[in-house]
């Protein structure tokens, strides 16, 4: 249940605390008062759909805080630890900012979540009715969802086996087809990706021989180059008497003479000497290389040649040799997949059989437990339609199979029929039930199901309009009878629902400092007389319709 609302900069509300305790609360007020919304608030709070326009006027943000009680808290601490989310104690604080540039801030206990956590958590809290939200009786396709929410002891586990079959049903049909639809193409990527695989093994791939070869093919291509930049080189330093070697050996031969009268003559003859040593040793690595050097066509094709397939294989598979042999490995775990598509095929057809099997039987079970809870379901239907006035209706359940076809939710196409007037056919609810109608028939599913789900708050907003009298008198007690069972919050014009009420709370309009809010406050048991005797008699209260708004609040005092 709903313990506290708190909006700021909502709409015409500048600052609203309201406070909510069991049972059955209705809020009243004139027309344009601002009752409609608070519930709006309620509803944006739970995860409702979000918009700046809502943002009081001169405001940056609006903001909306709950905080709601939770009984039973194992009804929502799987999603919760799902969301990760701490829930310690029975209670949950909500908050929603929504800011002018249309940025949301949703929190669940402090944490940060986004829209669709706080709306999925919402649904599971707070379930909000409106006059024109009759969808899911309209909805022929939402009959099914309805059905299996009533005695769901008894269908979720049927409902949840057949989920899992069905899945896994879904899953070997969608990759028999993609196979055999896509048979032809399988074979041709396999076959492009077997000669791939095949190219690039075949290649015997080194990491690094692109660049050992490179420098091999350079020396070979500049070899005149190197043969004549060597000679030279060598003829310079060893070639004839006037070779660089010579020259060197004459001037240290000079310098040893000389050397021992001064340190300095010393130092630069070890110098000399060094050099000496160092030429000697070059013109020695030159002679060995010139000797070495061998001109080689045939090595110098077959260098190209391998090079050339390399740049070939690093154009279609990768721009290194490390990256081809990766790409190689992603191959052959595709082959590998492709292959295993191939052999399990017919075991993925016996598979499907089996599982067709298991899920008609799944199917059948479960569309029987909903033709027996269906039967209940209608009792108990008209059983509340009386109490609504509405004695004289035919209500039934009907049910189409969609075998040999499975659908998500079983092999049942259910749809709701109804004759409100003796001796006219049953016919689709969606297509003859008038709105006054829907709103009973709506009336009578909450408090069934008010009874058996885990919904801690029930809000109408307005669902009563357009009925009156009895028919008004019988509403008010049903709503009081689900009130029983969650706590409801009721929106109302009828005095009827408001007497019957545990707890009242009064809407209006104040201009404050020349702008309009809206305020809100609960009213004592004398001013809740005054309240109703004015929903009964419009504008003008009389000491008659005082003593009628007495008598309706002791009469609601009394059946409760």
């Amino acid at each position: 249940m709903i313990q506290e609302l708190s909006v700021q900069d909502f709409a015409i509300i500048s600052q609203l605390t309201v406070q909510f305790k069991d049972g059955m609360t209705v809020l009243t007020g004139e027309t344009g008062a601002g009752k409609s919304i608070i519930i709006d608030a309620m509803g944006l709070l739970v995860g409702g759909r979000g918009s700046s326009d809502f943002i009081r006027e001169g405001a940056e943000k609006c903001r909306i805080e709950g905080s709601f009680y939770v009984p039973d808290k194992k009804n929502i601490a799987v999603f919760l630890d799902e969301c990760g989310i701490d829930m310690s104690d029975n209670l949950l604080i909500l908050q929603r900012e929504i800011f002018k540039s249309g940025r949301n801030n949703c929190r669940i206990n402090g944490q940060l979540v986004n829209t669709k956590i706080l709306r999925e958590l919402g649904h599971r809290l707070v379930d909000i009715h409106g006059q024109n939200e009759h969808q899911e009786l309209m909805d022929p396709a939402r009959h099914i969802h309805l059905l299996d929410s009533f005695e769901k002891d008894k269908i979720q586990p049927l409902l949840s086996r057949y989920h899992e079959t069905y899945q896994r049903y879904q899953l070997v049909s969608d990759q028999i087809n993609t196979y055999q639809m896509h048979e032809k193409e399988f074979a041709q990527r396999m076959d492009m990706l077997q000669f791939q695989y095949d190219e690039i093994i075949n290649a015997d791939l080194q990491i690094g021989e692109d660049k050992v070869l490179s420098e091999e093919r350079n020396k070979l291509i500049n070899y005149q180059k190197i043969v004549q930049s060597l000679s030279i080189s060598y003829s310079a330093l060893e070639g004839d008497e006037s070779s660089v070697v010579d020259l060197v050996g004459r001037v240290m031969s000079e310098m040893e003479q000389v050397e021992s009268l001064d340190q300095e003559y010393a130092d630069v003859t070890e110098l000399i000497r060094n050099s000496y040593y160092l030429l000697q040793e070059a013109a020695g690595r030159l002679s060995n290389q010139l000797d070495l050097l061998e001109m080689d066509e045939e090595r110098l094709n077959e260098v190209e040649g391998r090079l050339d397939q390399l740049r070939q294989l690093k154009r279609k598979y990768g721009d290194t040799i490390d990256d081809i042999l990766a790409y190689v490995e992603v191959i052959n775990r595709e082959l590998g997949y492709t292959t295993g598509e191939q052999v399990d095929l017919e075991s993925l057809i016996l598979e499907k059989a089996s599982l067709e099997e298991t899920l008609k039987q799944a199917a059948e079970e479960l569309s029987s437990v909903r033709h027996e809870v269906a039967k209940k379901l209608e009792r108990a239907i008209l059983n509340q339609l009386k109490g609504l006035y509405m004695e004289n209706t035919k209500f039934e359940v009907s049910f189409e199979s969609t075998l040999p076809k499975y659908l998500a939710n079983g092999c049942d196409k259910v749809e709701f029929y109804i004759s409100t007037n003796v001796g006219e056919p049953l016919r689709p609810l969606a297509k003859v039930a008038s709105g006054g109608e829907l709103s009973r028939l709506m009336l009578a599913l909450k408090t069934i199901f008010s009874q058996s789900q885990s919904i801690t708050s029930i809000i109408f907003d307005e669902v009563d309009t357009g009925v009156s009298g009895r028919v008004a008198q019988a509403i008010a007690e049903k709503i009081h009878q689900v009130g029983k069972n969650s706590q409801v919050l009721c929106i109302t014009h009828l005095p009827q629902v408001a007497a019957v009420a545990d707890m009242q709370y009064f809407i209006e309009k104040k201009v404050v400092g020349n702008r309009t809010e809206t305020a809100v406050r609960e009213l004592t048991y004398q001013e809740r007389t005054k309240e109703i005797a004015r929903m009964l008699s419009g504008s003008e209260v009389t000491s008659l319709t005082l003593k009628h708004a007495e008598e309706l609040l002791s009469l609601a005092h009394q059946n409760s």
